[in-house]
This record gives C-alpha cells, sequence and structure tokens, in this order.
C-alpha cells in the first residue's frame, strides 16, 4: 500500500505588509503541488489583509502582536502535515515544494531549512550571505540554526515541542530548531535557495542589523534569552 502523500502548510506571519505579501503570495499560490497558504495578521492598519484574502480563504487577524504568537496560531490553523514558516518578503523558486516535501520524505527529519539569499544586494552583502549560508549549513551538524525566513518542520514534532517560545522577540526559529534537533534530524536542502528582501538592512544599516544579531545570539547562548525586548518592524 502506497504511503499517503504530505501536504504542505505555509504560514506567514504579517505587519504592516502591503508593499510585499502581494508579490509572495503570487508566487505560492501558482506552485505544484498545491499547497495551503495561512496568514496571521497582527493588527495591520494597512493593506495586508484585505491583498491576502485576494490569495487565501485563511487570514487570521490576532489582537495581540508577536511573531511567535502568530506563528503558533498559524499553526493551529494549517492542516498540512508539514509546515513550512515563511516572511512575507521571502521568493521562494518554483520547485521548493518538490525540494522541501524531498527531505521530509526521509521519517527521521523533522525539520529543515535552506540557503537564504538577499535580492538586489551589493557584492559586499553577497559574499556575507554565501557565507553566512556556509555557516548555517555546517551548523547543521552541530548545533541547528535557522533564521526565521524560512523554517520547515514536521507538524507533529512541532505540537510535541509546544511549537515556538512565545516569550521569545526574536531568535524563536533557532530556539525551535535546536528544540527539535534533540528529537531526530535537522537538515540544510542545500539544493534549494529562497531570496530576501534587503528592506531591514537598507533602513537600519547593513552593520546595525549584523551587531543586533551577533549581541542578541551571545546573550541566547549564555542566558537563554535575546537582548532584544521587541523585534522592530522594517518599513
Amino acid at each position: 500500500m502506497q504511503a499517503k502523500a504530505q501536504r504542505l502548510s505555509v504560514i506567514i506571519p504579517t505587519y504592516q505588509e502591503e508593499k510585499y505579501i502581494a508579490k509572495t503570495l503570487s508566487k505560492l499560490v501558482n506552485t505544484k503541488p498545491t499547497i495551503e497558504i495561512v496568514i496571521v495578521d497582527g493588527g495591520s492598519q494597512d493593506d495586508t489583509v484585505n491583498i491576502a484574502k485576494q490569495f487565501t480563504q485563511k487570514v487570521y487577524q490576532i489582537q495581540e502582536r508577536g511573531i511567535s504568537r502568530a506563528k503558533n496560531r498559524g499553526a493551529k490553523q494549517a492542516d498540512g502535515d508539514i509546515l513550512l514558516f515563511l516572511d512575507s518578503d521571502v521568493y521562494p523558486p518554483s520547485n521548493f515544494v518538490e525540494k522541501v516535501l524531498e527531505t521530509f520524505n526521509n521519517p527521521t527529519v523533522i525539520g529543515a531549512t535552506c540557503h537564504i539569499m538577499p535580492t538586489k544586494s551589493s557584492l559586499s552583502e553577497f559574499a556575507f550571505f554565501h557565507f553566512y549560508n556556509h555557516l548555517i549549513q555546517l551548523c547543521t551538524k552541530f548545533k541547528p540554526h535557522s533564521r526565521g525566513e524560512f523554517l520547515a518542520v514536521r507538524k507533529n514534532e512541532f505540537l510535541n515541542v509546544n511549537g515556538f517560545d512565545e516569550n521569545m522577540p526574536c531568535l524563536e526559529d533557532h530556539d525551535l530548531a535546536y528544540r527539535l534537533s534533540k528529537r531526530g534530524k535537522f537538515m540544510f536542502i542545500r539544493d534549494l535557495t529562497v531570496y530576501e528582501s534587503m528592506r531591514r538592512f537598507r533602513k537600519l544599516g547593513f552593520f546595525k542589523v549584523l551587531g543586533t544579531w551577533f549581541t542578541d545570539y551571545l546573550f541566547f547562548v549564555f542566558r537563554g534569552k535575546p537582548l532584544s525586548e521587541i523585534w522592530q518592524p522594517a518599513r
């Protein structure tokens, strides 16, 4: 008897994303195999929710902001066997569903990430992200790390570890990847690359963003919680 085909649910937390969400969703609705798209909005005052409703019926709004809270709500509403948490300004290639499902065909795999590269980057930015991807790939062999732009998990295992820690304003993706890795394999999908906008780097400055990342990670390692008390949106 042939095993039941796994289904992928893409979960996107949003807040004031009217400039980006349509481009991302227009790519997702045309993928094969088809996927479920779940949007959880944290109180946008712009046209984000109305735009999202043009692409999927599963659009939810929460009163209290928080990226972990939004992601957990999306997971509860998702029907897929595999959950893919994606940012609203991340653009995957047309074959990403096939690549993710192929990875999770291995029953020991419970989480995965992939190459994340910038769109319209300078040479130095391109070089940094190329290095950073290789570093994340290396970390999967020791202490798995994942950025929130692209994180795929097996739903039953996600629920078993109680999802994202809603007390963490950032690094919730790294925390989840590490907790999942204690229960099975966390993989880096080497032949898959998605592309993110550089809006945060453009608004705040390249070195300021890197400094915030590094400081929050050090605080997380030594005290179990990042320094940042809130992750400021960059719009």
